[in-house]
């Protein structure tokens, strides 16, 4: 059976939207008739984990029918395996990654907002890498470094570094090549003073260390009211609205749409799915 194409929401940064962006990855993937597998590398939060936990024990009690994916604890004692050593924790991660690579058609991996061994070991497995960012100069700090008093691009960041090693170790190993994208995640409604000049510095740095720029999702309430229940945007229907329905929700799945489109994901409307090669 052929391996799973390989989606890792990274980087190094807490409160970019990692979680988020990996939750409404997997269910519209779900809803377009894919096999998905979930592996949550955030330790001690496991903010993906609680999701579908919570997913599961709605549909149940409401007698709802919404699709699942195969969810994979690397461990039943999170907070444990994050205190135990590098080879420990990478021993879990490589037993549950085979495990469900082989299983599912996609596996979507959330990784922690640090530089940890089993985040950097799902980055050299990934088919797709997918880093969300706030519309801001902090969160562009985590890729690119710019000149105080000229605000000019000088050098790219930390996490740009493990991406590039990333790729080149994955390159030399199956003459693959990572595809990285960066979703401008959380924008605000209206035009930040500073927009024009982050989006040419995201535009420079693009070009100088190849990933692709695509949209996110905005900071929109329906994303954190539905959380709680284990639903999505794309969950929603005549028989699962457990919260009262807008036009911003229609906004919303169009979000959702053109985000799946720039992983190059169709089939959130029953299209066939086609994952990025």
């Amino acid at each position: 059976m052929p391996q799973a194409s390989v989606i890792v929401i990274g980087n190094e940064k807490g409160g970019a939207g990692k979680s988020t962006i990996a939750i409404h990855t997997a269910v519209a993937l779900l809803h377009a008739g894919a096999k998905v597998a979930v592996l949550d590398l955030d330790l001690r939060q496991q903010t993906m984990g609680h999701f579908f936990a919570n997913r599961a024990a709605w549909l149940a009690a409401n007698k709802a029918e919404a699709p699942m994916p195969l969810v994979h604890p690397i461990s039943a004692d999170g907070l444990a395996l994050a205190k135990a050593s590098d080879e420990e924790a990478l021993a879990r991660f490589q037993e549950a990654f085979d495990e469900v690579s082989q299983q599912a058609e996609f596996v979507i991996i959330d990784t922690p907002g640090a530089d940890t061994a089993i985040s950097r070991a799902a980055h050299m497995l990934a088919d797709v890498i997918v880093t969300p960012m706030n519309d801001s100069f902090v969160d562009f700090d985590m890729l690119g470094v710019v000149d105080p008093v000229t605000l000019e691009l000088t050098r790219h960041s930390l996490y740009s570094e493990t991406v590039w090693a990333s790729r080149k170790a994955r390159a030399a190993k199956d003459r693959k090549m990572i595809d990285w994208v960066v979703l401008r995640n959380r924008l605000a409604p209206t035009e930040a003073r500073n927009r024009k000049r982050l989006d040419e510095r995201i535009t420079a740095l693009s070009r100088k260390v190849g990933f692709r720029i695509g949209p996110g999702l905005r900071d929109r309430v329906i994303y954190r009211e539905l959380f709680p229940f284990g639903l999505t945007i794309a969950d929603l229907s005549p028989s699962i609205r457990p919260v009262t329905m807008s036009l911003q929700h229609v906004a919303a799945r169009q979000e959702l749409r053109a985000l799946m489109t720039a992983l190059g994901i169709t089939g959130l409307d029953g299209d066939e799915v086609l994952a990025a090669e």
